[in-house]
């Protein structure tokens, strides 16, 4: 077959994929898929300390959490400044102030921590997507080098029907008289 190259080339090739690479193909021969959820994993390894920054994060950034959030200070604001005869904060709101500086200094980090998972994450989901689109590309290769084969055969059945044919009209030819 003119497609394929000889032994060693393929030697040559396998020892110069990454160990990444080999490390696939070794799993492709011992199991034949590779997709996984990997949010399964990712949730199966998360400590309560990192689904608490994650709730968080995701609460923090949620329209309820702006509307509640806003409605408070507002509320605060209202009542320290219009409706109590003596408040408790009055205006410029120092208190309000330390408050406001206190979730802003404890949510940071925390909103951080649930990026720096979500990364995490994504760089867990961007190595799978990798290897099923090395399996897939691993996949249509055999496939090509399949095809080829039977094309192969096929061409090889081809010319081997042809030499019988003329063989066959050169019979009749010989037999026909003059």
């Amino acid at each position: 077959m003119a497609n394929q190259t000889p032994q060693h080339d393929h030697s040559h090739q396998l020892s110069a994929l990454a160990a990444r690479e080999r490390e696939l193909i070794k799993h492709l021969i011992e199991h034949p898929t590779i997709s996984k959820n990997t949010n399964h994993q990712f949730e199966a390894d998360q400590t309560f300390g990192e689904r608490l920054a994650d709730r968080v994060a995701a609460f923090g950034g949620s329209w309820p959490f702006l509307i509640g959030f806003s409605s408070a200070l507002l509320g605060w604001m209202l009542l320290n400044g219009l409706f109590l005869t003596k408040p408790f904060d009055p205006y410029p709101f120092i208190l309000l102030n330390l408050v406001l500086s206190s979730v802003a200094a404890l949510q940071a980090p925390i909103i951080m921590m649930s990026q720096s998972r979500q990364a995490a994450k994504d760089r867990l989901d961007a190595s799978n997507d990798y290897e099923i689109n090395l399996k897939a590309e691993l996949e249509i290769q055999r496939l090509h080098n399949k095809i080829d084969d039977l094309r192969e055969a096929q061409w090889h059945e081809l010319v081997q029907l042809q030499q019988e044919q003329i063989r066959l009209l050169n019979q009749i030819l010989s037999q026909r008289p003059e």
